[in-house]
């Protein structure tokens, strides 16, 4: 007879000893819209996103388990988890999951984690394949079936209210204010951009104020010379 171990005992590896990505391509798009969904509820901090994290659904079974590329939990306060336990999470599954394919993904596992987030409570499920630039999503039909969306070109996530925009050439994802998501290096160029033009706005502000300076510097003369020649009654 086989013994069940009790809850108690189970132990929740915070591993799978799989990669995260397995090419700079699949790395940069996980990282990319992990960072910019942080960006997008960086404010808010009842939403939790995280990569590559472990989640266990359901206590005492710890073979039961999946670590989306990324992933958003609407409910749950941000901070630090070795793995998502979800009974200890007010047992709220995360909403919405992202998956990046690589060449190493077969059909088998893809599948094994459609049916994974359908079962267990996932909202939004989006698929990217960036070799293709070939993106999937699907969407939980009041039937609490995960239903594929027809029209991906301008589809706006319910959840994030993100935009997605897939091309020949690429996919642009925005956020709710039109603004698009950025590599990290994006972002800092822009930073630097901005700081720069700043620190530009702030030199000719200075210049500005010199020169108004120096002009009534020069007045201020002017009218004491003006004064000393008993001239400046003249001018009234």
């Amino acid at each position: 007879m086989v013994q069940i171990p009790e809850k108690s005992t189970v132990i929740y590896p915070e591993t799978d000893g799989e990669p995260m990505a397995n090419n700079t391509e699949q790395f940069t798009w996980i990282v990319t819209i992990k960072e910019n969904l942080e960006l997008l509820f960086a404010d808010d901090p009842d939403v939790f996103v995280v990569g590559d994290l472990l989640w266990y659904p359901v206590e005492g079974d710890n073979t039961l388990r999946q670590a989306p590329d990324a992933m958003v939990v609407f409910g749950r306060p941000k901070g630090r988890r070795g793995s998502y336990l979800q009974w200890r999470e007010a047992n709220i599954p995360p909403q919405v999951v992202f998956e990046i394919l690589s060449l190493g993904n077969t059909l088998k596992e893809m599948a094994k984690k459609f049916r994974f987030y359908e079962q267990y409570g996932v909202e939004e499920y989006y698929l990217y394949d960036p070799d293709k630039i070939d993106l999937s999503g699907w969407l939980r039909s009041p039937a609490g079936r995960l239903d594929v969306i027809e029209e991906m070109d301008g589809w706006v996530s319910p959840r994030l209210q993100i935009r997605f925009e897939p091309s020949e050439s690429s996919l642009q994802i925005f956020r709710p204010d039109g603004q698009p998501f950025l590599t990290f290096v994006e972002l800092e160029t822009l930073r630097l951009q901005a700081q720069q033009q700043a620190e530009q706005a702030e030199q000719r502000a200075e210049q500005a104020q010199q020169r108004a300076e120096q002009a009534e510097r020069r007045a201020e003369r002017l009218a004491e010379r003006l004064r000393a020649l008993g001239l400046i009654q003249n001018l009234y």
